[in-house]
């Protein structure tokens, strides 16, 4: 079997599978063989489930053989964040709290992979409860970038993100709360979504040793893969209520009208004095805006009429209440952690404001395109905490915590958003772009970058991978 294939796209495997032309013991076999021989440099890969991921191979090719109906992500072999609770299989949330914890029950999302063919042979690293744009933890170290070993994977589903890009798995499933889908796809060079908030159940996320219960406010579970297609196939699967709302609940969510660029009317928010981009970056998003237009797009220079400034400053006050669990984990005393909730209302109701803001603004534009965070891949650092650490860009110092901007402006309301590949720096390291999408209207930020790809040039390998 030509290795190559361990980089396709999802959709492409499946197809070879149903048609008999891949097996799916065989595509496992290949993605073990290169997390051993690829995987040290990386560290993307810290938990495999061999034994049963094998035989779960071996059924699903006999069910070609037999010529038996299949699903749609049939003997695909995948990874999981480890955040993200897995019957069978350690998951510790990058926590030595959780260091043995073994989940009798799959996490709803992981279910439904699993419903529709998927098989899980791994986890995938992250930092301790999902919580620095850097992955590293005292569990299982430090991941690097395989685009550039010095640099982050991006956080929190920096495993994820790596193993998708290196083609240690055929795709993968990632949590985003204020970025942790797509800094990772950024950083990595892969499609990444954050779904509406809901479209997708998150119960089984391990962000405190209580966690998986309840729906975490802001928080998101989104694919993470090598094409907008395999986005689209994933989000199908995925898609629909927690189990406990099935009997009653029903998604629906619209399907894409648009058939080429010509169909799109985007507005760009590439600058605000709010919000730093740098130099490298921003020319490089200024120049797939004008492949995007000479391609037919019809762009405009327009945004919501709010201001960046008081739409973080929302993020800041509700993401602290939905992590004030997460940071109580490490205190004996936990008043003052979070906001009253009084506070939180009060912030809910702004964030009420700015979504009327933001729905009357999409009522006349399909989509509003915008930078990931402000830079590529930076240099790891490890030294004090996220909220300590700053990073020197174009001659001005900035914090760790400004890189976060662009991303909890889009998270704090729920928007759908992709992230999709643009291209590299002069130093060979990837970049995306957000691709902001109307409520419930992910598939038409997934039309979007799949019509892009052509013109931005999409997934590609880093060397050696």
């Amino acid at each position: 079997m030509d290795e190559g294939v361990a980089t396709w796209p999802a959709q492409e495997q499946a197809a070879a599978i149903k048609a008999g032309k891949l097996s799916s013991r065989d595509l496992l076999e290949c993605y073990v063989d290169r997390i051993e021989r690829l995987d040290q440099d990386v560290n993307a890969v810290v938990t495999l489930n061999l034994e049963r991921a094998r035989e779960a191979a071996a059924a699903a090719d006999e069910l070609i053989t037999l010529g038996a109906n299949v699903g749609p992500l049939h003997g695909l072999p995948c990874t999981i964040k480890d955040a993200i609770e897995t019957e069978g299989v350690r998951s510790t949330g990058g926590a030595k709290e959780l260091a043995e914890h073994v989940p009798a029950h799959d996490a709803p999302a992981v279910a439904r992979l699993k419903a529709a063919g998927a098989i899980v042979f791994g986890k995938t690293n992250l930092p301790k409860w999902s919580g620095d744009i850097q992955t590293y933890n005292e569990l299982f170290g430090t991941t690097n970038n395989p685009w550039a070993l010095d640099r982050i994977t991006g956080g929190s589903s920096g495993g994820a993100a790596a193993a998708v890009a290196a083609g240690f798995t055929s795709f993968e499933l990632g949590t985003d709360i204020g970025g942790s889908v797509r800094i990772p796809s950024h950083c990595c060079g892969v499609y990444g979504l954050k779904p509406t908030w809901g479209v997708i159940s998150q119960r089984g996320y391990l962000d405190h040793t209580k966690g998986g219960t309840l729906d975490v406010d802001i928080n998101v579970f989104g694919p993470i893969a090598r094409s907008a297609d395999d986005l689209d196939l994933l989000l199908t699967q995925l898609a629909g209520p927690d189990p406990d709302r099935a009997v009653a609940w029903r998604l629906e969510l619209p399907l894409a009208e648009e058939h080429s660029l010509a169909d799109l009317n985007v507005g760009v928010w590439f600058d605000d004095d709010a919000a730093f981009v740098d130099r490298e970056y921003r020319a490089m998003l200024g120049n797939a805006l004008d492949r995007l237009a000479d391609a037919g797009t019809r762009v405009h220079d327009s945004h919501p009429n709010v201001e960046f400034v008081d739409q973080v400053a929302v993020f800041i006050t509700l993401i602290s209440g939905a992590i004030a669990p997460t940071l109580a984990e490490d205190v004996d005393d936990d008043a003052g952690i979070g906001p009253s909730h009084l506070q939180w209302l009060r912030g809910d109701m702004q964030r009420h404001d700015l979504r009327q803001e933001w729905h009357h603004w999409f009522e006349h534009h399909d989509l509003l395109l915008c930078p990931v965070m402000g830079t590529a891949a930076i240099p790891h650092d490890h030294e004090g905490s996220l909220f300590e650490r700053t990073i020197d860009i174009d001659d001005e110092t900035h914090s760790h915590l400004d890189l976060l901007s662009w991303l909890g402006f889009i998270g704090v309301l729920g928007l759908p958003a992709v992230v999709v590949p643009i291209g590299r720096t002069a130093a060979g390291l990837p970049v995306g772009m957000q691709i902001v999408a109307p409520w419930y209207h992910e598939r038409r930020a997934i039309r979007a970058a799949q019509l892009m790809a052509p013109v931005l040039g999409g997934y590609q390998p880093p060397p050696g991978f």
